[in-house]
């Protein structure tokens, strides 16, 4: 089965002002995705979703050019060969590292779309696994920098719907984030999970500092406190308290996660699939992280693509941890872009994958084609 064409389609939304969130990068002002296409010399057609690395047209550009010439031909099933030529020929060597594995991962989602469709099953049990409930976050571009007791509103509003765990976004001041986590502790009580995301604003003085309350509030994890090339810094936060780090959404192919790994600084391992390389190199991550003994817990992209593959990943490998659901107010890539949503949550705080061969989503162009690349910042 040979690839026959891979198409690139950068698509964006703005985000209306009564909608948006402000985190520690930024206020948001539009979303962007990049949704990526294969077609097949055996008329298969297999979608997936590279992560716009806040440039969606340059994404589109390298997958529509350079990765097409590198997989024009090939055996769309050879998805490990097709993952170490692209890392041979573009991402070990030539540079543009990141965005590359960005584009690789869109290709990735795709090939793996075609092979559930050529073996009429569904992605967790060509992965291995089956359905099965699994722990959701409310997470995504929501419980933002607010007010605390508007904060903790918010944050109610969410377990009511069934979460049982909820990520607030910090990275403010040391004061205004203690102050907006103990509001929310206050709020939930003690049997909710509460994770902070610092989005990598934090200093190692920052999380010096703000360490003893997220201890003392029994915060389940601090996110991303620093950029992702900062390991010695995690290394060194990760001796200041008792609750765990964790990272990996900025870490692309298991080259990067293995040292980080290895540090033993994080608790909790967070490769995206639309980011990282793709299922291929994210089922070589999870065994990484699994000889640690440590659960996968994926960021989310933008798409309903990458929220069900996602699910269905975590039902495929032997050490799922959290699905971070998007409760962004206003998503519609989430909402209208499929067939159908691509997650419900039940009252236990958990979600499965849909039936159906793949993800079991159908896209729909005529949506895509109506929301072309929106030139200019997602945040600002």
């Amino acid at each position: 089965m040979k690839i026959t064409q891979i198409k690139a389609f950068p698509i964006s939304f703005p985000v209306p002002a009564d909608k948006s969130v402000t985190l520690g990068i930024g206020r948001s002002v539009k979303r962007d995705a990049v949704l990526v296409r294969v077609e097949t010399d055996d008329g298969l057609t297999g979608w997936g979703e590279a992560h716009h690395g806040r440039c969606p047209g340059a994404i589109a550009k390298l997958i529509d050019t350079t990765l097409r010439e590198l997989v024009l031909g090939r055996d769309a099933l050879d998805v490990n060969g097709i993952g170490s030529h692209v890392y041979q020929m573009q991402i070990g060597s030539h540079g543009m590292g990141a965005a590359a594995a960005l584009a690789l991962s869109g290709l990735d989602l795709a090939l793996w779309d075609i092979r559930c469709q050529a073996a009429g099953m569904p992605l967790h049990v060509m992965l291995g696994g089956r359905n099965k409930p699994v722990k959701a976050y409310a997470g995504g571009i929501s419980l933002g920098w607010q007010a605390p007791d508007s904060l903790a509103e918010e944050a109610k509003g969410h377990v009511e719907q069934g979460y049982r765990a909820v990520k607030l976004r910090m990275g403010d001041t040391v004061a205004n984030d203690i102050a907006r986590a103990s509001a929310v502790r206050r709020a939930l009580g003690d049997s909710i999970d509460i994770l902070v995301d610092a989005n990598t604003r934090y200093t190692l003085d920052d999380v010096r500092r703000i360490m003893p309350a997220y201890d003392e509030l029994d915060i389940g994890w601090l996110e991303e406190p620093f950029p992702a090339h900062d390991l010695g810094l995690y290394v060194r936060a990760a001796r200041l308290g008792r609750t765990p780090l964790a990272a990996g959404e900025n870490h692309y192919t298991r080259y990067e996660f293995e040292p980080l790994i290895a540090s033993e600084s994080v608790g909790f391992v967070q490769p995206d699939l639309s980011k990282t390389g793709g299922i291929t190199e994210s089922l070589k991550i999870a065994a990484l992280a699994g000889a640690r003994r440590l659960s996968v817990n994926p960021h989310t992209s933008a798409t309903a693509i990458n929220m069900a593959t996602s699910i269905s990943f975590l039902c495929g490998i032997d050490n799922p941890g959290y699905f971070e659901a998007d409760l962004t107010l206003y998503n519609p890539f989430r909402d209208n872009m499929t067939d159908m949503p691509p997650y419900r949550v039940d009252a236990n705080g958990c979600v499965q994958a849909l039936d159906g061969v793949g993800i079991g989503l159908k896209v729909d162009e005529a949506f895509i084609a109506a929301h072309p690349l929106i030139e200019g910042p997602c945040y600002v």
